[in-house]
Protein backbone atom coordinates (compact mmCIF):
# COMPACT_ATOMS: atom_id res chain seq x y z
CA UNK A 1 0.00 0.00 0.00
CA UNK A 2 1.40 3.51 -0.91
CA UNK A 3 1.05 6.06 2.18
CA UNK A 4 1.55 9.80 2.13
CA UNK A 5 5.08 9.23 2.55
CA UNK A 6 5.62 7.63 -0.82
CA UNK A 7 4.55 10.89 -2.68
CA UNK A 8 6.85 13.56 -1.68
CA UNK A 9 6.68 16.78 -1.89
CA UNK A 10 10.04 19.46 -1.98
CA UNK A 11 10.40 23.00 -2.33
CA UNK A 12 13.34 23.25 -4.72
CA UNK A 13 13.51 27.44 -5.35
CA UNK A 14 11.55 30.23 -5.03
CA UNK A 15 7.68 29.36 -5.50
CA UNK A 16 8.95 26.27 -7.64
CA UNK A 17 7.62 23.02 -6.19
CA UNK A 18 8.58 19.45 -7.67
CA UNK A 19 5.77 16.76 -6.45
CA UNK A 20 7.93 12.82 -6.52
CA UNK A 21 5.30 9.99 -6.80
CA UNK A 22 7.24 6.94 -6.15
CA UNK A 23 6.48 3.57 -6.81
CA UNK A 24 9.25 1.54 -5.63
CA UNK A 25 8.51 -1.77 -5.35
CA UNK A 26 4.85 -1.39 -6.37
CA UNK A 27 3.09 -3.94 -8.91
CA UNK A 28 1.25 -2.18 -12.47
CA UNK A 29 -0.85 -4.11 -14.90
CA UNK A 30 -1.58 -2.66 -17.90
CA UNK A 31 -3.73 -4.17 -20.81
CA UNK A 32 -2.19 -3.32 -24.37
CA UNK A 33 0.83 -1.28 -22.83
CA UNK A 34 3.06 -2.60 -25.82
CA UNK A 35 1.96 0.77 -27.94
CA UNK A 36 0.25 4.37 -28.23
CA UNK A 37 -1.24 5.11 -24.77
CA UNK A 38 -0.74 2.16 -23.13
CA UNK A 39 2.98 2.53 -23.84
CA UNK A 40 3.17 5.66 -22.63
CA UNK A 41 1.70 4.97 -19.26
CA UNK A 42 3.69 2.18 -18.73
CA UNK A 43 6.48 4.36 -19.61
CA UNK A 44 5.61 6.58 -16.91
CA UNK A 45 5.55 4.06 -14.37
CA UNK A 46 8.50 2.46 -15.00
CA UNK A 47 9.73 6.17 -14.41
CA UNK A 48 8.32 6.28 -10.96
CA UNK A 49 9.88 2.78 -10.10
CA UNK A 50 7.27 0.68 -10.61
CA UNK A 51 7.35 -2.92 -11.73
CA UNK A 52 5.12 -2.93 -14.97
CA UNK A 53 3.14 -6.15 -16.42
CA UNK A 54 1.84 -5.50 -19.72
CA UNK A 55 -0.37 -8.21 -21.68
CA UNK A 56 -1.32 -7.48 -25.52
CA UNK A 57 -2.63 -9.89 -28.73
CA UNK A 58 1.03 -9.66 -29.90
CA UNK A 59 4.54 -9.29 -28.44
CA UNK A 60 5.76 -5.60 -29.32
CA UNK A 61 9.05 -5.06 -31.50
CA UNK A 62 10.15 -2.85 -28.44
CA UNK A 63 8.94 -3.80 -24.92
CA UNK A 64 8.92 0.10 -22.89
CA UNK A 65 12.25 0.44 -21.28
CA UNK A 66 13.35 3.71 -18.68
CA UNK A 67 15.99 3.85 -16.60
CA UNK A 68 17.29 0.37 -17.51
CA UNK A 69 13.81 -1.07 -16.41
CA UNK A 70 11.93 -2.88 -18.61
CA UNK A 71 8.33 -3.49 -18.93
CA UNK A 72 7.06 -7.29 -18.96
CA UNK A 73 5.17 -8.81 -21.65
CA UNK A 74 2.23 -11.68 -22.07
CA UNK A 75 0.13 -12.46 -24.60
CA UNK A 76 -3.42 -12.42 -23.44
CA UNK A 77 -6.87 -12.34 -25.11
CA UNK A 78 -8.62 -9.74 -22.62
CA UNK A 79 -11.90 -10.92 -24.03
CA UNK A 80 -11.35 -14.31 -22.90
CA UNK A 81 -11.85 -14.18 -18.91
CA UNK A 82 -10.24 -17.60 -18.36
CA UNK A 83 -7.08 -15.75 -20.08
CA UNK A 84 -7.38 -12.66 -18.30
CA UNK A 85 -7.77 -14.66 -14.98
CA UNK A 86 -4.41 -16.51 -15.99
CA UNK A 87 -2.71 -13.50 -16.56
CA UNK A 88 -3.88 -11.95 -12.92
CA UNK A 89 -2.29 -15.05 -11.50
CA UNK A 90 0.92 -15.20 -12.90
CA UNK A 91 1.66 -11.34 -11.78
CA UNK A 92 0.47 -12.58 -8.08
CA UNK A 93 2.59 -15.76 -8.45
CA UNK A 94 5.91 -13.90 -9.54
CA UNK A 95 5.30 -10.56 -7.53
CA UNK A 96 2.43 -11.45 -5.07
CA UNK A 97 0.73 -8.67 -4.72
CA UNK A 98 -0.65 -6.33 -7.71
CA UNK A 99 -0.84 -2.22 -6.88
CA UNK A 100 -2.78 -0.95 -10.09
CA UNK A 101 -4.69 -1.95 -12.81
CA UNK A 102 -4.68 0.05 -15.74
CA UNK A 103 -7.48 -1.02 -18.18
CA UNK A 104 -6.10 0.47 -21.63
CA UNK A 105 -6.80 -1.53 -24.37
CA UNK A 106 -9.53 -0.49 -26.65
CA UNK A 107 -9.98 0.83 -30.24
CA UNK A 108 -12.36 0.53 -33.43
CA UNK A 109 -12.35 1.02 -36.96
CA UNK A 110 -14.58 3.72 -39.19
CA UNK A 111 -18.03 2.15 -40.45
CA UNK A 112 -21.48 2.94 -40.37
CA UNK A 113 -23.42 1.40 -37.40
CA UNK A 114 -26.23 -0.61 -39.98
CA UNK A 115 -23.21 -1.87 -41.96
CA UNK A 116 -21.89 -3.78 -38.79
CA UNK A 117 -22.69 -7.70 -38.10
CA UNK A 118 -23.48 -8.59 -35.34
CA UNK A 119 -20.37 -10.19 -34.69
CA UNK A 120 -18.45 -7.03 -35.57
CA UNK A 121 -20.71 -5.02 -33.05
CA UNK A 122 -20.15 -7.57 -30.15
CA UNK A 123 -16.24 -7.64 -30.85
CA UNK A 124 -16.11 -4.02 -30.19
CA UNK A 125 -17.70 -4.11 -26.98
CA UNK A 126 -15.99 -6.77 -26.14
CA UNK A 127 -12.85 -4.92 -26.29
CA UNK A 128 -13.82 -1.89 -24.95
CA UNK A 129 -15.94 -2.81 -21.83
CA UNK A 130 -16.29 -6.42 -21.30
CA UNK A 131 -12.80 -6.63 -20.87
CA UNK A 132 -11.95 -4.15 -18.70
CA UNK A 133 -14.79 -5.82 -16.50
CA UNK A 134 -13.19 -9.50 -16.94
CA UNK A 135 -9.42 -7.63 -15.55
CA UNK A 136 -11.13 -5.48 -12.88
CA UNK A 137 -13.05 -8.50 -11.23
CA UNK A 138 -10.01 -10.87 -11.47
CA UNK A 139 -7.87 -8.01 -10.12
CA UNK A 140 -10.15 -6.98 -6.95
CA UNK A 141 -9.15 -9.53 -4.42
CA UNK A 142 -5.17 -8.84 -5.10
CA UNK A 143 -6.09 -4.96 -5.28
CA UNK A 144 -8.05 -4.87 -1.90
CA UNK A 145 -5.30 -6.21 -0.47
CA UNK A 146 -3.16 -3.63 -1.55
CA UNK A 147 -5.88 -1.18 -0.77
CA UNK A 148 -4.60 -0.54 -4.72
CA UNK A 149 -6.50 0.99 -7.49
CA UNK A 150 -7.26 0.98 -11.05
CA UNK A 151 -7.36 3.71 -14.06
CA UNK A 152 -9.64 2.92 -16.56
CA UNK A 153 -9.00 4.91 -20.14
CA UNK A 154 -12.30 5.69 -21.69
CA UNK A 155 -12.85 8.54 -24.41
CA UNK A 156 -14.21 12.07 -25.37
CA UNK A 157 -16.40 9.59 -27.55
CA UNK A 158 -18.10 8.64 -24.59
CA UNK A 159 -20.14 12.10 -23.84
CA UNK A 160 -20.66 12.98 -27.42
CA UNK A 161 -21.57 11.67 -30.08
CA UNK A 162 -19.53 9.06 -32.27
CA UNK A 163 -20.28 8.92 -35.67
CA UNK A 164 -18.55 6.40 -37.13
CA UNK A 165 -17.75 4.35 -34.02
CA UNK A 166 -21.18 4.68 -32.44
CA UNK A 167 -20.81 1.72 -30.34
CA UNK A 168 -17.05 1.86 -29.45
CA UNK A 169 -18.42 5.32 -27.88
CA UNK A 170 -21.34 3.43 -26.23
CA UNK A 171 -18.99 1.07 -24.86
CA UNK A 172 -16.60 3.91 -23.30
CA UNK A 173 -20.01 5.13 -21.94
CA UNK A 174 -20.41 1.89 -20.20
CA UNK A 175 -16.86 1.82 -19.07
CA UNK A 176 -17.37 5.63 -17.44
CA UNK A 177 -20.37 4.03 -16.22
CA UNK A 178 -18.73 0.65 -14.50
CA UNK A 179 -15.97 2.73 -12.67
CA UNK A 180 -18.22 5.52 -11.31
CA UNK A 181 -20.51 2.41 -9.96
CA UNK A 182 -17.16 0.10 -8.90
CA UNK A 183 -15.83 3.20 -6.67
CA UNK A 184 -18.61 3.09 -4.76
CA UNK A 185 -19.22 -0.50 -4.30
CA UNK A 186 -15.38 -1.40 -3.81
CA UNK A 187 -14.82 1.63 -1.45
CA UNK A 188 -12.84 2.22 0.74
CA UNK A 189 -10.56 -0.56 -0.04
CA UNK A 190 -10.34 0.07 -3.60
CA UNK A 191 -10.58 3.39 -5.50
CA UNK A 192 -11.75 3.11 -9.42
CA UNK A 193 -11.15 6.54 -11.67
CA UNK A 194 -11.04 6.87 -15.61
CA UNK A 195 -9.52 9.13 -17.43
CA UNK A 196 -11.30 10.48 -20.96
CA UNK A 197 -8.55 11.06 -23.36
CA UNK A 198 -9.33 13.57 -26.60
CA UNK A 199 -6.92 13.03 -29.68
CA UNK A 200 -3.30 11.28 -28.51
CA UNK A 201 -0.24 11.38 -30.84
CA UNK A 202 0.34 7.73 -31.09
CA UNK A 203 2.58 6.42 -33.75
CA UNK A 204 0.41 6.10 -36.45
CA UNK A 205 -1.59 9.34 -35.96
CA UNK A 206 -0.38 11.19 -39.48
CA UNK A 207 -1.24 7.92 -41.11
CA UNK A 208 -4.72 7.92 -39.44
CA UNK A 209 -5.37 11.39 -40.11
CA UNK A 210 -4.38 11.23 -43.87
CA UNK A 211 -1.79 13.69 -43.89
CA UNK A 212 0.70 15.84 -41.98
CA UNK A 213 -1.55 18.96 -42.89
CA UNK A 214 -4.67 17.50 -42.48
CA UNK A 215 -2.99 16.50 -38.65
CA UNK A 216 -1.79 19.85 -38.39
CA UNK A 217 -6.17 21.21 -39.05
CA UNK A 218 -7.44 18.44 -36.71
CA UNK A 219 -4.77 19.83 -33.84
CA UNK A 220 -6.52 23.25 -34.72
CA UNK A 221 -9.51 22.40 -33.27
CA UNK A 222 -8.35 21.52 -30.26
CA UNK A 223 -8.31 24.42 -27.84
CA UNK A 224 -4.87 23.72 -26.41
CA UNK A 225 -3.72 23.60 -30.69
CA UNK A 226 -2.21 20.16 -29.74
CA UNK A 227 -2.77 16.40 -29.63
CA UNK A 228 -1.77 15.20 -26.58
CA UNK A 229 1.51 13.24 -26.05
CA UNK A 230 1.34 9.17 -24.62
CA UNK A 231 3.39 10.64 -22.07
CA UNK A 232 0.95 13.41 -21.46
CA UNK A 233 -1.63 10.41 -20.19
CA UNK A 234 0.62 8.76 -19.02
CA UNK A 235 1.88 11.21 -16.13
CA UNK A 236 -2.36 11.56 -15.07
CA UNK A 237 -2.49 7.94 -14.44
CA UNK A 238 0.06 7.67 -12.24
CA UNK A 239 -0.57 10.61 -10.46
CA UNK A 240 -4.59 9.32 -9.91
CA UNK A 241 -3.02 5.70 -8.65
CA UNK A 242 -0.85 7.70 -6.29
CA UNK A 243 -1.78 8.91 -2.77
CA UNK A 244 -1.67 12.16 -4.47
CA UNK A 245 -5.18 11.24 -5.57
CA UNK A 246 -6.33 9.59 -2.07
CA UNK A 247 -9.42 11.12 -2.37
CA UNK A 248 -10.33 11.09 -5.43
CA UNK A 249 -12.26 8.33 -6.48
CA UNK A 250 -15.30 7.30 -9.35
CA UNK A 251 -14.27 10.57 -11.13
CA UNK A 252 -13.57 10.98 -15.08
CA UNK A 253 -10.80 13.10 -15.47
CA UNK A 254 -10.64 15.20 -19.11
CA UNK A 255 -7.50 14.82 -20.78
CA UNK A 256 -8.01 16.42 -23.72
CA UNK A 257 -6.47 19.99 -24.22
CA UNK A 258 -9.96 21.40 -23.24
CA UNK A 259 -12.04 19.34 -25.64
CA UNK A 260 -13.05 20.37 -29.16
CA UNK A 261 -13.41 23.68 -30.81
CA UNK A 262 -17.39 24.37 -31.28
CA UNK A 263 -17.93 23.89 -34.92
CA UNK A 264 -20.56 26.38 -35.17
CA UNK A 265 -18.63 29.20 -33.72
CA UNK A 266 -16.16 28.77 -37.05
CA UNK A 267 -19.39 30.48 -39.15
CA UNK A 268 -20.08 33.32 -36.70
CA UNK A 269 -18.70 36.54 -36.57
CA UNK A 270 -17.37 35.98 -33.45
CA UNK A 271 -15.29 33.31 -34.79
CA UNK A 272 -12.04 35.51 -34.96
CA UNK A 273 -12.78 37.14 -31.52
CA UNK A 274 -12.22 34.27 -29.36
CA UNK A 275 -10.31 32.05 -31.62
CA UNK A 276 -6.70 32.81 -31.56
CA UNK A 277 -5.43 32.01 -34.99
CA UNK A 278 -1.81 31.24 -33.82
CA UNK A 279 -2.56 28.64 -31.14
CA UNK A 280 -1.11 25.52 -33.24
CA UNK A 281 1.77 24.21 -31.08
CA UNK A 282 4.01 23.54 -34.11
CA UNK A 283 6.94 23.20 -32.12
CA UNK A 284 5.81 20.10 -31.12
CA UNK A 285 4.64 18.64 -34.48
CA UNK A 286 2.96 15.62 -35.69
CA UNK A 287 4.29 12.10 -34.16
CA UNK A 288 6.42 10.44 -36.73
Amino acid sequence: MLDEHDAQMRQDTGDDVSLVIDFSGMVIAITGGGRGVGRGIAAAFLEAGADVELCGRSQPEQLPTVGGRTAVFRSVDVRDPDRVDGWIQDILERHGRLDVLVNNVGGSPFGRFEAGSPRYLTAITELNFLSAAFTSRAAYDALRAAQGSVVNITSISARRPSPGTAVYGAAKAALESLSASLAVEWAPDVRVNAISCGLVATEGAVDHYGSPEQYAQIARTIPRGQLATPEEVGRVCVMLASPLAAHVTGAVLAVDGGGEWPAFLSHTPHADMVMRADRTDTSRGAPS
